[in-house]
C-alpha cells in the first residue's frame, strides 16, 4: 500500500509539475515554477538569450547520463523546496551546480578561457567575475 501510495504521488507530482517538460530543452520550462520569473526575464533581455537555452548553462555538456542526473537532481530538489516552501527568496546555486555552470562557461567559451588561464593560474573562476551573467536580475 505504501509502495502505491508512493508511486501514485510521483505520478501525480510528475503530471502537476508539467514534468515531461523539463526533458526537453526549452527554456519556457523553467518558468513553470513562478519562483524563476525574475530569471527567465533577465535571460530573455541578455545576450544568452540569443545563443544558450538553460541547459547550455545548467546542465552538464559532456554525455547525456550526466546530463540527466544532473536534471533529475535538480527537479527532485526544486520539487521538494517549493512543495515544502522551504527556499530562500533569493535563489543560489549548490556546489554542484555552481561546478556545471563552471565546466559549461568553459565549454562554450573555450578558445577564450584558454587565452585567459594562459595569462593565470588554474584556480581563476568565470562565475566568481561574471555572476550575473545570463540572467542578472540586478538591473
Amino acid at each position: 500500500m505504501i509502495t502505491g501510495l508512493l508511486i501514485g504521488l510521483t505520478v501525480f507530482t510528475f503530471a502537476y509539475a508539467d514534468g515531461a517538460s523539463y526533458l526537453s530543452n526549452d527554456a519556457e520550462a523553467c518558468v513553470n515554477c513562478h519562483v524563476m520569473r525574475p530569471q527567465f526575464d533577465a535571460w530573455m533581455k541578455g545576450s544568452h538569450a540569443r545563443a544558450a537555452s538553460c541547459n547550455d548553462c545548467h546542465a552538464p555538456h559532456d554525455n547525456i547520463a550526466a546530463k540527466l542526473a544532473v536534471k533529475g537532481l535538480n527537479g527532485f530538489n526544486h520539487s521538494w523546496a517549493f512543495t515544502t516552501g522551504r527556499y530562500k527568496e533569493r535563489l543560489s546555486a549548490t556546489p554542484l551546480n555552481t561546478r556545471v555552470t563552471e565546466a559549461a562557461c568553459r565549454h562554450c567559451h573555450e578558445q577564450a578561457v584558454h587565452q585567459s588561464l594562459a595569462l593565470s593560474d588554474d584556480a581563476m573562476s568565470c562565475i566568481r567575475c561574471h555572476a550575473g551573467v545570463g540572467h542578472n536580475t540586478r538591473n
